[in-house]
């Protein structure tokens, strides 16, 4: 497909627009997949935050340029789809692990996250971070347990006091 100057020109600050926003990026090699399963990870993509593109090498090179992607110039070779994780740093990763565990054809070839390129090999690190609600609730867990141990600290001499009690009422009915 022959495009005008104009529409690379769209692609390429649709592209750099969404890269300074975004969070994470996979590159992924979608060669052999059928259309089927392109559209169906380009809606499970849309689905779960992650924006997803196919874009000609040379147009997501000058896209890069100047965003915290700018690490990934070197791995865009051959025909890749960008995916791009808006809010949640994983996103992408879970949705490109998901896909691969049914589509083995798809192949990622590399990672970016905070300006660093990551190799392929880091999908299933990246995959398994948690959430942002994940992480506060983890966090709050953590913050909560001190205090929680403290109060059954304090508790405990009242409630052992009272079982203390108790066993004694019980052997003296018993006895009688």
């Amino acid at each position: 497909m022959v495009l005008k100057l104009e529409d690379k020109k769209t692609i390429v600050s649709e592209v750099a627009g969404v890269a300074k926003q975004a969070v994470s990026l996979i590159a992924a090699e979608y060669s052999g997949l059928t259309v089927a399963q392109l559209t169906d990870l380009r809606k499970k993509s849309r689905n779960a935050g992650v924006y997803m593109r196919v874009v000609r090498n040379t147009l997501a090179r000058k896209a890069l340029e100047g965003t915290q992607f700018a690490c990934m110039q070197p791995a865009l070779v051959g025909p890749l789809v960008l995916a791009f994780s808006q809010e949640d740093p994983a996103a992408a990763a879970r949705l490109i692990k998901e896909f691969v565990k049914t589509n083995d054809k798809l192949k990622v070839k590399a990672l970016a996250l905070d300006s660093k390129l990551l190799p392929a090999s880091d999908l299933n690190a990246l995959a398994s971070l948690p959430t942002r609600d994940q992480a506060i609730a983890i966090l709050m867990s953590v913050m909560n347990a001190p205090i929680t141990k403290f109060v059954r600290t304090l508790a405990e001499p009242h409630a052992k006091l009272v079982r203390t009690v108790a066993a004694i009422r019980d052997q003296k009915q018993s006895a009688a």
